[in-house]
């Protein structure tokens, strides 16, 4: 790489990290509310409520529903991922270190989205908690989230997903319900770079980044339309010469934000990390 960089190949670099990113860093930015190209430091996302259906007299004027709009307001702020690439270390490399550089960045711009999903996330009352930091993942505390869900009236129409950490999933396994072909679906087909599953209706997806305290984990079951998230810039990426350093400095940057719009659509697990 020489100190006069083309314009050409910061494009190239640029759609290397992006396509990295959407194929390989974020694991949940498709399962919730996404707005893009917001312009300002913030953005809204709409709370509706329920409406009420009501009959009218002959020929009278047809009842309002005076449905509830809630404005959710999304704050979003700028994340960085950046590296150095030496220009003398190019010469002894045997590998593509433009593509090096772009997959790191891009995972950790991904890891840096799922975080603020998942921050969103715990913010639900507890309320909505089931199960207890005492007990390992089992049948009946998912039963109990179910039911949860559909006592909330949350839409069953495909778009419910939990989140579960690596040692939930192998309690999962353990349910033949869920391992089992008879009774789970396939996995589900947009959920790229994780371990994923459908069961009573639901996408079940492996997450690494779960809150986890003292042997005390938490997992989510939500609809995606409960929490927001929003981009202002999607990733993007500078290539500058420093001569000082003798290297190119790469740097990935984004600005995104998450809200949690309708706690009544995240119900959280408790569990004990391990037997």
């Amino acid at each position: 790489m020489s100190t006069k960089i083309s314009s050409s190949f910061i494009k190239q670099f640029e759609a290397d990290v992006h396509l990295a990113y959407q194929q390989m860093g974020s694991k949940l930015k498709d399962t919730v509310r996404y707005k893009n190209s917001v312009q300002g430091s913030s953005t809204v996302f709409q709370k509706v409520g329920k409406g009420v259906a009501s009959q009218k007299a002959r020929h009278g004027l047809v009842p309002v529903m005076n449905v509830d709009y809630s404005p959710v307001e999304c704050e979003l702020q700028d994340y960085y991922a950046g590296d150095w690439v030496d220009a003398l270390d190019e010469l002894k490399i045997g590998h593509d270190e433009r593509r090096v550089i772009a997959g790191s960045g891009a995972y950790a711009l991904g890891r840096k989205t799922d975080e603020l999903i998942i921050e969103a996330l715990s913010k639900t009352g507890a309320a909505n908690d089931v199960g207890n930091y005492t007990a390992v993942l089992n049948k009946e505390t998912i039963l109990s989230a179910f039911a949860k869900l559909n006592e909330s009236n949350v839409p069953d129409d495909g778009q419910r997903f939990a989140v579960v950490g690596p040692m939930q999933w192998n309690a999962l396994l353990s349910i033949e319900e869920f391992s089992s072909s008879d009774y789970a679906g396939d996995n589900a087909p947009f959920l790229k770079g994780t371990e994923s599953r459908k069961w009573l209706g639901i996408n079940w997806i492996m997450h690494t980044g779960l809150p986890l305290n003292a042997g005390k984990r938490e997992c989510f079951i939500y609809h995606k339309t409960a929490v927001g998230h929003a981009s202002g810039q999607d990733v993007k990426t500078d290539i500058s010469w420093h001569g000082d350093h003798a290297a190119h400095f790469v740097n990935n940057m984004m600005s995104q934000g998450t809200c949690l719009i309708d706690e009544t659509g995240v119900v959280r697990i408790k569990c004990k990390e391990a037997a």
